[in-house]
């Protein structure tokens, strides 16, 4: 019986959500993209993605296979902040999350950091590394973003297979050893 584990990926407006998820699944993607409109005018905040068309609505779902009898599922929240309110459900059962930046827009993914610290859900950063985008090394962005030092950092390419796989390798060797810490400290707890 494979083990199913639910992913989120997370991040802001314009970071490439939709693209990792599809570059990565082995299935044909479930994509709620809708045309941008006048009326996200005021609402949406663009600047730094002024060519986005469309936008994630409700969510992003996709899956891959790790390794045998490993299986992730994967859901794309929405970027903007007026579908926030769909995190919750989204990541109701869901053991850890990606959280995508761009170091062009560095800040816009204050808010899915701030959401799963306060959860206590483990996450990484995946650095969606743009042709125009800033080259910081992971130490600065980690810095940048206040994390926690073993928060892992991992620089990427969302439109890329390979790439977006070793994002989330390095989420579940991740979510291991976080695991693996918890237990320790029960353990501890128990016979210390």
């Amino acid at each position: 019986m494979p083990l199913a584990v639910k992913i989120l990926v997370a991040g802001g407006f314009g970071v490439g959500k939709t693209t990792f998820v599809g570059a990565v699944s082995e299935i044909r993607p479930l994509q709620t993209e809708e045309v941008l409109t006048e009326q996200s005018v005021g609402v949406d905040d663009i600047s730094g993605v002024d060519r986005k068309t469309t936008t994630t609505v409700a969510m992003d779902f996709g899956r891959i296979t790790i390794r045998e009898g490993l299986i992730l599922y994967l859901f794309g929240t929405p970027g903007q902040d007026r579908f926030w309110f769909m995190w919750d459900e989204l990541s109701h059962g869901a053991l850890g999350a990606i959280v995508l930046a761009d170091t062009r827009r560095l800040a816009d993914c204050f808010p899915a950091v701030d959401y799963f610290e306060n959860r206590g859900l483990p996450f990484i950063i995946g650095v969606n590394c743009f042709e125009d985008g800033y080259e910081y090394t992971a130490t600065e962005i980690r810095e940048a973003l206040d994390l926690n030092p073993a928060t892992p950092v991992v620089l990427c390419d969302a439109r890329r297979r390979e790439s977006a796989k070793a994002v989330l390798t390095s989420l579940v060797k991740y979510l291991i050893s976080v695991n693996d810490e918890e237990r320790a400290a029960q353990t501890a707890g128990r016979y210390g």
